[in-house]
């Protein structure tokens, strides 16, 4: 059966309560539901839920600014405090660790060796550097501050790179959509039917990139990296 709990959210000093559906809430923090409206449990906004005393209309307007039941219920549970069970928190917090070490494997390198780090290499050093990751928190909000915590163990640098890549005519078309996945800058279609791509994207995906395009023209393609 579901569990009726309540969100709350404050600010400055004014609480903002609202009864939620547990399994629903957990589903829309988890970005598996999207309807704030299918979580609610009651359509009132509330200053203390438990005891029933709504909020009013000029405190959910100086606050949120605007009085839109389902805008309010969205901020509420993406910032606000969501109770939730252990098994949850610990599953939220799992898919959020993950969610951190693939921003950085992809877009960090080793400035020693210009190499990118692997995701285990990564893994290490947020247990090493005694990283608390927060579960509730976009993952590319805290990348920041685990960043300088991690260059503590591990010496990391974000960084990107510049590509331009020359696809022969008959892989063209194939290689196109791939070529945009990459963060494709400019295009040349040249005379003899071949394209001509420069390119920008992070320096923790060019070996996966040049994987992918050797396999897709059968190591046909020049691949230029410009300093």
């Amino acid at each position: 059966m579901s569990k009726v709990v309540v969100a709350k959210y404050t600010v400055n000093g004014e609480r903002f309560e609202i009864f939620v559906d547990s399994d629903r809430a957990y589903e829309f923090i988890t970005g598996k539901r999207k309807d704030a409206f299918s979580v609610l449990e009651s359509e009132e906004i509330f200053e203390d839920a438990n005891k029933g005393k709504r909020q009013s209309q000029d405190k959910l307007k100086k606050a949120f600014d605007t009085t839109d039941m389902i805008k309010i219920a969205e901020i509420i549970l993406k910032k606000g405090d969501v109770p939730i069970t252990t098994e949850q928190r610990n599953k939220l917090l799992e898919e959020k660790r993950k969610q951190v070490i693939d921003i950085i494997a992809r877009n960090s390198i080793d400035p020693r060796t210009k190499a990118p780090h692997t995701v285990q290499r990564i893994d290490t050093a947020l247990h090493e550097a005694k990283i608390a990751i927060d579960p509730f928190k976009n993952a590319n909000e805290q990348i920041d501050p685990i960043l300088k915590k991690i260059n503590l163990v591990l010496p990391i640098k974000f960084s990107t790179v510049r590509a331009e890549v020359d696809i022969p005519p008959e892989f063209a078309n194939r290689c196109y959509n791939l070529l945009k996945q990459y963060g494709q800058k400019s295009e040349e279609w040249l005379q003899d039917g071949s394209l001509r791509a420069k390119l920008e994207f992070p320096a923790g995906l060019k070996g996966e990139f040049l994987e992918r395009i050797n396999n897709q023209t059968k190591g046909s393609a020049v691949v230029k990296f410009i300093e």
